[in-house]
């Protein structure tokens, strides 16, 4: 009972320090003189030294009549002008900042990051890769498990493993989340930003599906579904929310806190009450995956222009990601021994 007390605590230290960084004004953008420098910056294509030249003069912007690719082409360079002129013109305000011996300010919600090459944030992009191929090289070590290594049923040639096509699709969207952090931290604008933010949610959600699935042991298809459709429409419609309606930073924090923390508390009370066998990997990965999101909550400046508590939290989902298909696979086996064994 203990235990459970301890895990609920958590949890709730973890909300909490969330939503309190989900609130965090961002001081940066609301500067008069930091968004009299971007509009100038996109107007005339210069700022200080700088000069920016996909950037068009003013009177121009509004001219469509060249066809389609090429208005494609020039609202594509508008989205590079904007980012290069927030660039420049945070770079710049950030130096009188520090010569004035004041600490940095968030820009747009984020810190100020220095650039290398195409790469906004190349810490945080590297590190998203990194998380990619870890989540690809997992899976297809689980996909080659499941399908020579553990018996299959001998009527159906499938796996006897009854959750073998929830962890493959599970696959192709975290793959497909760390695809898309990746594209966001190499350049952010607002369509990467949202396709981001998209491939979160949606993996976070099905994350709490299959969560449900694997520890209630539910095997009928008709009741999965039953499991699944409240949880499918409610992110939906969230999803749908934050592209066509309003990104709204602090509403999109509270859903994934909850969706997190119940999986997190789901899985832990489920591997103690059951005793899994890997029940250790289990624990270790929610506690540390915990641990690692108050990340969010000790928010700090960049270290040299690079390493802030973001690029930390995706440093740390890197071992976590192993130890975490290594507990798949172990279930994968474990479930395989059970069912092999009802049969004979």
């Amino acid at each position: 009972m203990g235990g459970r007390v301890w895990l609920v605590r958590l949890a709730s230290l973890l909300a909490l320090g969330l939503v309190l960084a989900s609130v965090d004004a961002s001081l940066g953008d609301v500067d008069p003189q930091y968004r009299t420098c971007v509009e100038e910056c996109q107007t005339t294509g210069v700022i200080g030294e700088n000069i920016i030249s996909h950037c068009k003069s003013q009177e121009n912007q509004n001219d469509t009549s060249g066809g389609g690719s090429w208005y494609t082409q020039e609202q594509w360079k508008q989205l590079k002008c904007k980012a290069d002129c927030r660039y420049f013109c945070m770079m710049q305000i950030e130096g009188e900042r520090e010569s004035l011996g004041l600490n940095p300010v968030k820009y747009h919600g984020k810190w100020p990051f220095l650039h290398v090459s195409v790469f906004q944030e190349p810490l945080s992009a590297a590190l998203s890769a990194i998380n990619l191929l870890m989540h690809f090289t997992s899976w297809l070590s689980f996909f080659l498990l499941v399908k020579n290594k553990l018996p299959l049923r001998p009527q159906t040639r499938r796996t006897y493993y009854e959750y073998t096509s929830l962890w493959h699709i599970y696959a192709m969207l975290s793959m497909n989340a760390w695809f898309w952090s990746t594209i966001f931290h190499t350049r952010d604008i607002d369509l990467t930003e949202k396709l981001d933010y998209s491939a979160a949610v949606a993996l976070l959600g099905y994350s709490l599906i299959l969560s449900l699935i694997r520890t209630f042991n539910v095997k009928d298809e008709a009741t999965r579904v039953m499991f699944a459709a409240p949880i499918l429409a409610f992110v939906t419609t969230h999803i749908l929310y934050l592209n066509f309606y309003e990104l709204d930073y602090g509403w999109n924090m509270k859903v994934c806190v909850v969706m997190a923390v119940v999986q997190l508390l789901t899985w832990a009370i489920w591997a103690g009450v059951t005793r899994h066998p890997s029940r250790l990997k289990l624990w270790i990965v929610v506690f540390g995956g915990a641990l690692a999101m108050l990340l969010e909550l000790y928010d700090f400046p960049p270290y040299m222009g690079y390493a802030d508590a973001h690029s930390l939290w995706h440093a740390s989902t890197i071992p976590l990601t192993y130890l975490w298909w290594s507990f798949i696979k172990d279930d994968a086996e474990f479930r395989t021994s059970t069912l092999i064994k009802k049969a004979k």
